[in-house]
């Protein structure tokens, strides 16, 4: 499994200038960047009407589901370590009784 590459704002905002100004073609301009043709559009389809100061807001697509997952998550985490203490202290206990 491959980690994703994440881009800059900067990055992705002189790429779509480099594509505006068509001086390359969009295939070579994206092979010499390291990213799909693809990838160039929607950055093009994103910035599209808007200042490049509200472009690219985030950094993926955090909703609220996924924080609520994020947080049961480390709440799981922590459940089994507090399950993992009381199962030592039962043992120690049950051999100081014995």
């Amino acid at each position: 499994m491959t980690k994703r590459t994440t881009y800059s704002k900067e990055f992705k905002v002189e790429a779509v200038r480099l594509l505006e100004l068509g001086d390359k073609k969009a295939t070579d301009l994206a092979r010499e960047l390291g990213v799909t043709r693809n990838k160039l559009y929607q950055w093009r389809e994103q910035l599209k009407g808007k200042s490049t100061d509200d472009a690219f807001p985030g950094s993926g697509r955090r909703g609220p589901e996924s924080a609520e997952l994020a947080a049961l998550k480390r709440e799981n985490a922590r459940l089994k370590e507090e399950l993992a203490f009381l199962k030592k202290a039962a043992k120690f206990f049950a051999k100081e009784s014995s």
